[in-house]
Formats: structure tokens, C-alpha cells, sequence
């Protein structure tokens, strides 16, 4: 309990913003910083920062026409010198970081001190953008636009495309970045006058201040990727409270395939039930080694809900958890329970032995449960759990209603009280490491900013809950073993210190046919912002499904993990056979899947022209992901008169081109030609481009197709080759280690059983299989050598000799 009081001090001393004492809060005491403690850390390290107020702000304002990028002059925002934002407002200020010549902070004051402000920033007209915006509580998803209007409310991220000029050159790019200031956080939005607007707010009525000047991150590049990466590594150390991607540790389950259990069973898992389905994907040759075992497994009680009365849909979400063990289905109360598992812990231990399991997760929402924790249970009351009404921002109020946060509006949720978090975590993931659980899947972690009020603010709050849940998970597991969801607010993506994975979209919907494409379209373009911090998880999805192939192709060039929640006996193997291999085992590609450069800034879900293409990188090579997202449903939050999927042809096409691969320098190497050999899943064939040179394809809705881009490299003076993989799989470079050249002998090395392919300029002489010879087939018309890898070879060594 000392301990837990100790780091809840430090990490809640922060500079404060003036604000009355709170005399009535239920929670510890000592949670509430004194109004008069202004000078311990700052959310920023000043190290490169000047510190401001508003009379020097104003001094940057006007010295600015002598710094080229980016300046504020004559109510003018130049970036790299071209015009960003027109008309900005006199109590608008640009802090520029003396680290870097491209970036600087906006801010901006008020005459009048409160909780939550909207500034005026400036007019944005005739400029392709796009916004990375919240359109729940929980979820983001992107929109595009050229004017401030098309900025909605919420927006966490934006980028703009600077006009490529007269010479029709490379264009450039400006990104802007709401961040966290002190203890206020920062979103964007446009009005009907085609202004950007600035919303600042506390999340609680008693923290108040008249000026944000650090609240948003600009940065220009001419390589939009580039760009993110930069920007973000640049907030990581200005700001010290989260870290990004690469300096994380990643954990073991993103390269093997899973099985989750929510749409199998919904609430209603149980141990047989698990039992079945881990069986039945063994059986048909796709083992999981990792499952995760959703809601429905936990000790928990509805008043809102009696038994013999009809259901009321949300009530669910009044459920509160009762104890931190694991409820009846998973342990043996009495001996009348005959088909019950002992206790969640012989039931993990007889799983993983019987089925081959790594790893076993298990679900829990951030306080414990949907509706946080029982008041006056026992297990619970140590707690201090208190029934608290949750009150949503005007922005989330302004988008889409969601069902579970307006029920726990309804119902309440019991929140444990912050001086007690670190001792809840602890307990509840010391208990299940003792069962032999591995990690946990944390959810519902957005609902912090709704109960913030008397307890520090949203931005304090979070912090001190994300710094409590990552200590624990440090203590209690083993490889960073957490899945972070429903944190898509910037509150926790700018306090990711640890968590490496973090859900990217709204949730898997099989029973929607309108959610499919923008499932996919959705989480590559969150990732352009989330994988700079996380690998973004692309959820669940059933193999046996109408778009079952359209959300197996998007997860094998996600980069992501990869699991289904497919009922028990409910699989199509011909599917997951393309993903999985044989030891269970994915073909991970290396970095968070995103759109290509040419679909920046279109709309691939409602434009009726555009094709959603997917990019990524392999250890030899590159692969891409086309996608037809067109014809089956509209974003959500659109305008009355735009909600209507335009009018859609039956096909949809557009061009694949080796160009369409970012950092492919990675993968071309010294040896390589300027050619590449592309490879279709769909027609078998391979194509040998020049980098800028490109080809059509043509998709129906729903349709996909990926493509392994393979750098033709020469050997041995005079033979030009590349090898694509195992063409059996989606991802099919994935499965190629290294290529080296050895004498007069090509070596590939690569694991997995199936159908290895390469494009050779010539027909080999002989091939060699882990020193063996074999046979191999030549196809003259495309240069396509194949090599079967028979069952049993989990890793291979391949030559070819010429």
C-alpha cells in the first residue's frame, strides 16, 4: 500500500495549472496534488524548448521572418515556406524546437481561464489532407478532405500534401500533431468557415487554465513515413512519457498464430467449449499457440439483469466484478460440477500440454470489468471502489453514440480508487500468473477520461493508470505479455511506455456485411499513426465467412498478429493454410501495414474509383496488399448527403507498381538490377517491372489479391534472380531468410513446407534441398522455377546452381 502511494506521488507531480481544491473526493487524499504544487516535472523537457509565456511567445511570433521553416508572420503559417494556414488569430504562437529546423509547437491563449477551450488557428483551403479522427469514444478512422470543413471533431492526427508546384515535382508533406500540454490534452477539428480549431480540455471542471502554448506538433517532410517516424521519435524525447515502437519489446505471440474465443462463444466460453476449438484447428493442420480466453471466464454480477425477465440489450454492460478469480465454469465449486476443470489453473496447464499451447492470455477491462468493480463485494472492497456516473467530452458527443459507454453512463461503473490501482493490478496479474496464465488483454482502457473529474484530469489520470497497469505486467509476465483495446484516445497513446500491441480499429463485426471493408481501410490508415508507437492489431476474424479471404490477405500484410475466433468445427483450412504453417507459426511481415503513398489521400471505401493497396517489407523482399473496398458500406459520421455509397461499377481498378514499396532499399542491396519480380497469389504468375513501372489490376468488391516484389539481383556476373517464397502462402516472401551467393551456387534459406518459388533468368542446372537433390520445374514464359518442400521441413536450405 506504501509503495503504491509512493509511485502515485511521482508520477502525478507535475506542474499544475491554477485550480480550486477538490474537498469532497472519496479517493485518497494524497491522489490530489496540492493547488499549490507548481514546480516539479514538466510534461515537456525544456532542455529544447524556450520557456514561454504569452509576452515571449509573441517575441518568437515576429522574429519568425527571418527562420525559413516554419515561421508565423502577417497571420500567415509557413512550413518549409509554403502557406499552411491562412488568417491565424493574434493569440495564436509558434514555438519552434531549436533541435530541429522543420518542427515546432502551436499553442495558442485565452483572456478567460476553463477546463476545455476552442481556438481558432487558421483558414486550410485547396490542400489534400487527411484526419485520423475519433468517431467513438474508443475507435478511430480516417477521412479526407481539402478544406478545414472536411476536419472533423476529434481529429488526433493530420496530414497535408503541399502542392506539388509548377514543375509538378515530388510533393511535400505537413503533419499536425495534438499533443498532451501539462495537464490538458489536445484534439483538432474544422468549421464550416474552413477554419482549423484547436480544443483543449482537462476532463475536469476544476482544472483550468487561459493558454495551451505547447498543444500541437508540427513537422514537415518529403517523405510522408519519413515524416511520422521523425515526428513521433521527436515527441518521444520532448515529452519522456511514452516511447515508440522499435524501443519496445515485442511480445512472443505476433509470430504465432491464435485463437481468441469472443465470437466463437461471446460470454458464454467454457472450458469444453476451448477445448474443442483448440482441437479441432489442430486437427485440420493449423495448430494455435496462443489463445486468449475473452469476457466470460471472470468472477462478476448483474443487478440489471434477473433471472426469468427478458434481456435488455446493454445491460451487460452493468456487469461488476465481484473477485479477481476466475467464475464457477472455470473451477469446481462442489462435486456436482463433475465436467468443471478443477481451478483455472489445471485448466491452463492441461490446454498447453494437450494442445501444444505458448502462450495463454486472458481478458480484462482496465477496471476490472465492463462496470468496473462491486462497491461492497468482498473480494473487491479493499479497492475502494465507488459507483461513479461517467460524462463524455463535447467532441465524443458530437460523433457516433456508442452502446456500451451509454450504459455505463446509465448504470454507473464502480472505479477503484487511484491511490489503489498499482495493489489491484498486482493482485488480479500476480493470481493469474500463478494459474499459469501468460498476459492479458486489457480493454475498455478509454473510459478513464469520462470519470476524471476530482481526480487530477484525464491526462493525470491516465497517466498514473497506465504507469500502474505496465509496472504490473513488467512484474507479474514474462515478454511484455499485454494487448492493449479500446485506447485509441491520445490520453493513452502518449502515455505508451511498455505496451507493445494495441487494437487499431473498431471491433470485428461478422454478422455486418457493411463493416468488412472498412475494418481493413481503417486500420491501415490508424497505422500510419499507431504504428509508430505499437504494433496495431488488426482483431479476430472467422475463416469461414464471406470476407474471410479479404481479412486473411490484410492480416498477412499487416505485420500484425494473427488469430481467428472461428466456432468450433466452423473453419475453411484452404484459408488458414495461406497464414498458418504447419508448427503453428505465421509469416510476420516486419513493419505496421500501410497505405501506399498514392492512397494518402483518397477514399478507398467511398470514392467509387479507388483501390486500398497495403504496403510492407519482408527480410528479402517487399510485399503488397490490393483491396477493393468500394460498394459495401460508408464511413460513419459523414454528412447527411454523403452517407450514400456512390454509384460503384462492378470492378474497380488500379495500378501495382515495385514503387508502391516503401524503404525497399532495405531488401535491393548492392546486386540488384532497378527490376523486380512481382509475384500474384491470385493468377500464379510473376511480371518483371522496372521500379517506376507499373501494371492494372482489376478487383470486384470484396476482392483482393497480394503481391510478393522480389529485386532481381545478379549472380555469378551473368544470372539475374529473385526469390519469392513460398508461393502457396499469402505472404510469400515471409518465408525467405537469406539469399547469398556461394561460388556458382545460389543459397536461399527459409522455413515452411509447400511450394518455393523464384523468377531465374536462365533454367537452373540442378537444386539442391538441404543437401539433397531434387526435382524443380522451369516456366519459360514468366521464368518461374518451383521447388516442392515437402512436409517435415520446418526450416530449408536451398541451392541452385546455374
Amino acid at each position: 500500500m506504501a509503495q503504491a502511494t509512493t509511485n502515485m506521488n511521482i508520477s502525478m507531480s507535475i506542474t499544475m495549472f491554477s485550480r480550486p481544491r477538490q474537498p469532497n473526493s472519496f479517493f485518497s487524499s494524497s491522489f490530489l496534488i496540492p493547488s499549490n504544487s507548481r514546480t516539479a516535472l514538466s510534461l515537456f523537457s525544456h532542455r529544447s524548448l524556450r520557456r514561454l509565456n504569452k509576452s515571449n511567445a509573441n517575441k518568437w511570433r515576429h522574429s519568425m521572418c527571418i527562420i525559413t521553416k516554419p515561421a508565423l508572420k502577417d497571420g500567415t503559417l509557413t512550413v518549409n515556406g509554403k502557406p499552411a494556414l491562412a488568417g491565424v488569430p493574434d493569440n495564436v504562437f509558434l514555438a519552434p524546437l531549436t533541435e530541429s529546423q522543420s518542427s515546432a509547437f502551436l499553442g495558442a491563449s485565452s483572456t478567460e481561464s476553463s477546463s476545455r477551450h476552442v481556438f481558432k488557428l487558421g483558414v486550410v483551403r485547396n490542400v489534400r489532407l487527411l484526419s485520423l479522427f475519433r468517431f467513438k469514444l474508443w475507435w478511430m478512422i480516417p477521412r479526407v478532405g481539402d478544406s478545414g470543413s472536411d476536419i472533423p471533431i476529434e481529429t488526433q492526427m493530420l496530414l497535408m500534401e503541399v502542392s506539388k508546384g509548377p514543375d509538378n515535382g515530388s510533393p511535400s508533406y505537413i503533419v499536425f500533431l495534438p499533443v498532451l500540454d501539462g495537464e490538458f490534452r489536445s484534439s483538432l477539428q474544422g468549421n464550416s468557415s474552413d477554419e482549423l480549431e484547436l480544443c483543449v480540455e482537462s476532463g475536469d471542471p476544476a482544472i483550468v487554465t487561459s493558454e495551451s502554448l505547447k498543444a500541437v506538433f508540427v513537422n514537415y517532410g518529403n517523405h510522408p513515413f519519413d515524416l511520422m517516424k521523425e515526428s513521433m521519435k521527436i515527441l518521444e524525447e520532448q515529452t519522456g512519457t511514452f516511447t515508440v515502437r522499435e524501443g519496445k519489446q515485442m511480445p512472443g505471440i505476433l509470430d504465432w498464430f491464435g485463437w481468441c474465443t469472443w465470437d466463437a462463444f461471446y460470454t458464454k466460453v467454457n472450458p469444453q467449449g476451448i477445448k474443442d476449438g483448440l482441437r479441432s484447428l489442430s486437427q485440420g493442420g493449423t495448430p494455435a499457440r496462443f489463445l486468449i480466453i475473452d469476457d466470460g471466464w471472470q468472477d462478476t454480477s448483474n443487478e440489471f439483469q434477473k433471472e426469468g425477465e427478458p434481456f435488455i440489450e446493454g445491460s451487460q454492460f452493468g456487469g461488476r466484478l465481484e473477485s479477481i478469480e476466475e467464475n464457477n465454469k472455470f473451477r469446481r465449486s462442489n462435486e456436482a460440477q463433475s465436467d468443471a476443470p478443477i481451478d483455472l489453473k489445471h485448466f491452463v496447464s492441461e490446454i498447453k500440454s494437450n494442445f501444444g499451447l505458448k502462450y495463454v492470455y486472458v481478458w480484462h477491462a482496465l477496471l476490472g470489468y465492463w462496470g468496473g468493480l462491486a462497491p461492497n463485494a468482498e473480494g473487491t472492497e479493499k479497492y475502494n471502489p465507488k459507483l461513479t456516473y461517467p460524462v463524455q467530452s463535447p467532441g465524443n458527443l458530437a460523433n457516433m453514440r456508442d452502446i456500451s459507454m451509454d450504459c455505463m453512463e446509465k448504470y454507473g461503473v464502480g472505479a477503484i480508487d487511484p491511490a489503489r490501482i498499482s495493489q489491484f493490478y498486482n493482485d488480479l496479474h500476480g493470481y493469474l500468473a500463478a494459474q499459469n496464465v501468460d498476459g492479458v488483454k486489457v480493454d475498455v482502457q478509454n473510459i478513464l477520461e469520462t470519470i476524471a473529474t476530482g481526480l487530477g484530469g484525464r491526462v493525470l489520470l491516465t497517466r498514473h493508470f497506465q504507469q500502474a497497469l505496465e509496472e504490473s505486467i513488467a512484474t507479474n509476465f514474462h515478454d511484455n505479455s499485454i494487448i492493449c483495446c479500446m485506447g485509441q484516445s491520445t490520453d493513452s497513446i502518449y502515455h505508451s511506455k511498455q505496451s507493445a500491441i494495441t487494437r487499431a480499429s473498431d471491433d470485428y463485426y461478422p454478422k455486418n456485411p457493411t463493416t468488412q471493408t472498412l475494418h481493413i481501410a481503417a486500420v491501415a490508415f490508424n497505422s500510419i499513426f499507431l504504428g509508430e508507437v505499437v504494433v496495431p492489431d488488426w482483431d479476430m476474424f472467422y475463416s469461414l465467412h464471406d470476407a474471410a479471404e479479404f481479412h486473411a490477405g490484410a492480416r498477412a500484410v499487416g505485420g500484425c498478429g494473427v488469430y481467428v475466433s472461428d466456432k468450433p468445427g466452423h473453419h475453411d483450412f484452404n484459408i488458414l493454410k495461406k497464414l498458418v504453417l504447419p508448427d503453428g507459426s505465421v509469416l510476420r511481415a516486419k513493419y505496421p501495414g500501410r497505405p501506399t503513398r498514392d492512397c494518402l489521400f483518397s477514399d478507398p471505401v467511398m470514392d467509387g474509383k479507388s483501390l486500398m493497396k497495403i504496403w510492407n517489407l519482408n527480410k528479402c523482399n517487399g510485399v503488397l496488399g490490393v483491396f477493393n473496398c468500394q460498394g459495401a458500406g460508408s464511413w460513419p459520421c459523414l454528412e447527411l448527403e454523403n452517407t450514400i455509397q456512390k454509384d460503384v461499377s462492378e470492378e474497380i481498378s488500379g495500378k501495382v507498381s515495385p514503387a508502391d514499396v516503401e524503404y525497399f532499399e532495405e531488401v535491393s542491396g548492392k546486386l540488384w538490377t532497378g527490376d523486380s519480380a512481382i509475384y500474384s497469389l491470385n493468377t500464379g504468375s510473376i511480371s518483371r517491372l522496372q521500379k517506376e513501372e507499373a501494371f492494372d489490376i482489376s478487383l470486384k468488391t470484396l476482392q483482393c489479391d497480394v503481391f510478393t516484389i522480389a529485386p532481381i539481383k545478379v549472380y555469378n556476373q551473368n544470372i539475374e534472380f529473385a526469390a519469392i517464397g513460398l508461393i502457396n502462402m499469402y505472404n510469400s516472401g515471409g518465408a525467405v531468410e537469406s539469399i547469398e551467393q556461394s561460388g556458382g551456387r545460389i543459397g536461399i534459406k527459409g522455413r515452411g513446407e509447400g511450394t518455393f518459388g523464384a523468377y531465374s533468368s536462365v533454367n537452373p542446372k540442378s537444386c539442391l534441398l538441404n543437401s539433397k537433390e531434387v526435382g524443380f520445374t522451369f516456366r519459360e514464359e514468366d521464368n518461374l522455377v518451383t521447388i516442392t518442400i515437402p512436409s517435415g521441413n520446418s526450416d530449408w536450405d536451398i541451392e541452385i546452381s546455374h
